[in-house]
């Protein structure tokens, strides 16, 4: 197995939405963001594993030593080797891939949040700077669109936290501000004991509007001049904002299970949000010729 395939794999079995909107990309915009997302879920299930904590640490310190060989061109994990050529071609920051590593390391400790301004640096080194060099490999040319990248991918984070709520505590993990909590009348201990209550509904929809607020706080950053090279992370906006309104039509009952949307529906969402873009590009082209 060559290192591109051993990222395709890893891509192809998590199921993700975040695979199924780069399906339709170039190759080389395909393979990188393959690449990308393997690394981001290679170091993820580091900390996933049951393993003891210092185990966990000493492997995300030797993807952090693994960084710096590929940026020196010496890469040893398949996932690096296979990121390798797109270092350049991209124009990929090395400091990104090393605040993904520092948001994973925050998952090592007691992980609780006591105000959105601590849970915000979390989710920006897990998701948005993951959004950044998605930006960088589909190509753009206003500043402004990394802005857009870095809060849709804090909107992503957002939603999974909300889905993820129960799971997450059976890791002993919390990803709501604490300060929250307490001001919507919400335990821990409800949480554990997956107790859906009003105050439970009332601090979901906050949570859930604050996601929707970055969702639009993202989409009014993108430059009309690069909304279709970045069209792929549209089409996953596209399928998390679906979610996000399931969850809600559901009653936020994600204590009770997870809520998640099928393959056909994902499918549908990738092919109507691909369609209405391209007619969006077409209508952006004749006003441009025409000014």
């Amino acid at each position: 197995m060559n290192p591109q395939e051993y990222c395709e794999n890893k891509a192809a079995h998590s199921g993700s939405s975040f695979y199924y909107s780069f399906l339709s990309l170039p190759d080389n915009k395909r393979n990188a963001i393959i690449a990308l997302y393997a690394f981001c879920r290679e170091v993820d299930d580091i900390v996933d594993q049951s393993a003891e904590p210092q185990v966990k640490a000493a492997k995300l310190d030797w993807w952090r030593d693994e960084i710096e060989r590929l940026f020196d061109n010496s890469p040893q994990h398949p996932i690096s080797k296979a990121l390798q050529p797109f270092i350049t071609e991209f124009q990929l920051p090395k400091s990104c891939f090393q605040e993904i590593l520092n948001g994973m390391a925050m998952d090592l400790q007691n992980v609780r949040f006591a105000t959105f301004t601590e849970l915000k640096q979390y989710c920006y080194r897990v998701a948005g700077v993951v959004g950044i060099l998605s930006a960088h490999i589909f190509g753009y040319q206003n500043e402004k669109t990394l802005s857009y990248a870095s809060d849709l991918g804090i909107a992503f984070q957002l939603t999974n936290i909300i889905r993820d709520i129960f799971e997450d505590m059976v890791r002993d993990r919390l990803y709501l501000p604490m300060d929250e909590m307490q001001q919507f009348g919400v335990s821990e201990l409800d949480l554990r004991n997956r107790k859906h209550s009003e105050e439970f509904n009332k601090l979901m929809h906050f949570q859930a509007e604050r996601a929707k607020q970055y969702y639009q706080r993202a989409f009014s950053e993108l430059p009309e001049e690069d909304r279709f090279q970045q069209r792929a992370g549209i089409i996953m906006a596209a399928i998390y904002k679906s979610l996000l309104d399931e969850i809600a039509m559901d009653g936020f009952r994600v204590l009770e299970h997870r809520i998640e949307l099928t393959s056909l529906r994902k499918l549908w969402i990738v092919w109507k949000t691909k369609r209405m873009e391209n007619k969006k590009h077409r209508q952006w082209r004749r006003q441009n010729r025409r000014g």
